[in-house]
């Protein structure tokens, strides 16, 4: 399912490779990004539930980016924002965009699946809009 979400995402993190941010930077907003998914549906169908759903989409994405299945030997009872910020990071900006892209949605499809589309929107809407309200921040200190 391709939904405004998707557009929204992949949109952004385009805008994010061209107006110059690093895959750390990159990494970090879809780390953040995972992790608000993981607060949102927590209270309604469980961490473990929210975990499952994570390494699914981790599985399902290590099919086009082989190095994302480092990621599901941590703790798969958490969205481990850590170790995924740390693959991302590794990669180019582009390829960490899109691996990043690829995730979120195939985890958005994955709960549309179970929930349906007009659920899966209410209760990630503040992830989602957290995510798309504007660029990474560029570090300035370098």
């Amino acid at each position: 399912m391709k939904s405004q979400e998707h557009d929204g995402v992949a949109a952004f993190l385009t805008r994010s490779v061209k107006d110059g941010a690093d895959s750390r930077q990159i990494a970090e907003s879809i780390a953040a990004t995972c992790l608000a998914m993981d607060g949102a549906l927590a209270p309604i169908i469980g961490r473990r539930g929210v975990a499952a759903l994570y390494e699914r989409s981790l599985h399902l994405s290590s099919r086009t980016h082989a190095w994302l299945a480092a990621a599901q030997e941590g703790n798969p009872s958490s969205v481990d924002g850590a170790t995924l910020t740390q693959l991302l990071a590794q990669q180019t900006s582009a390829e960490a965009a899109a691996a990043g892209a690829l995730l979120l949605q195939t985890f958005l499809d994955l709960l549309t699946a179970l929930l349906g589309s007009s659920l899966t929107q209410r209760l990630l809407h503040s992830a989602w809009a957290g995510f798309l309200s504007g660029p990474p921040a560029q570090d300035t200190t370098a």
